[in-house]
């Protein structure tokens, strides 16, 4: 019989919130953010997700979230893509919707309830101008000390990168729809 493999946990000797950019044209951005939300509630931290731009197509995190308890909360609160897949709704609406997020996200964060809040999306809703760059760089500048700030989102804006304390970006290779394959579930929502 083997030794059973002693595993240590790590905890940091100065605790920092960082600021976490995942950006860029390929596939993976919003599984990356789901899966810190995951890693996260295995560490007993409180997870909040506002999804700035889905909400009109059912995807699987919505009910995956539900699994992991009270530690992951996520609010879809957009309608949709805005101006693809045949989204109806208009660009006012669509702002009004993502404005409506902004201050979702403001009260979350000063509730001090969550040490990770996870923004999905918002670059997108920042591209499009659902919200001001000044709304985001607010959000940015006014989170607190200790609590992580996730920002998704393809084409993240210079000044959100200069401030992140990681970014990563998702470059496409090549993606199934190339081979017209369908969105597969459980892979692509």
């Amino acid at each position: 019989m083997s030794k059973p493999i002693k595993i240590e946990k790590l905890a940091p000797k100065k605790p920092h919130g960082l600021i976490v950019v995942i950006t860029g044209n390929g596939k993976g951005k919003t599984t990356s953010a789901m899966g810190m939300a995951l890693r996260a509630s295995g560490h007993g931290l409180h997870v909040c997700i506002i999804q700035f731009m889905k909400g009109d197509l059912y995807t699987g995190e919505w009910d995956g979230v539900k699994m992991l308890g009270d530690l992951v909360e996520l609010h879809a609160t957009g309608m949709g893509f805005c101006g693809i897949q045949g989204n109806s709704y208009s660009h006012a609406e669509h702002r009004t919707s993502a404005q409506t997020a902004i201050e979702l996200a403001q009260t979350k964060m000063s509730s001090g309830n969550y040490e990770i809040i996870i923004l999905d999306e918002i670059n997108n809703a920042l591209k499009l101008k659902l919200v001001d760059l000044e709304q985001v760089l607010g959000l940015i500048k006014g989170k607190p000390k200790l609590m992580h700030l996730v920002i998704t989102g393809r084409n993240a804006h210079p000044d959100i990168v200069e401030l992140a304390d990681t970014v990563s970006e998702v470059c496409e290779v090549k993606h199934a729809y190339q081979k017209d394959i369908e969105p597969q579930p459980g892979i692509d929502y």
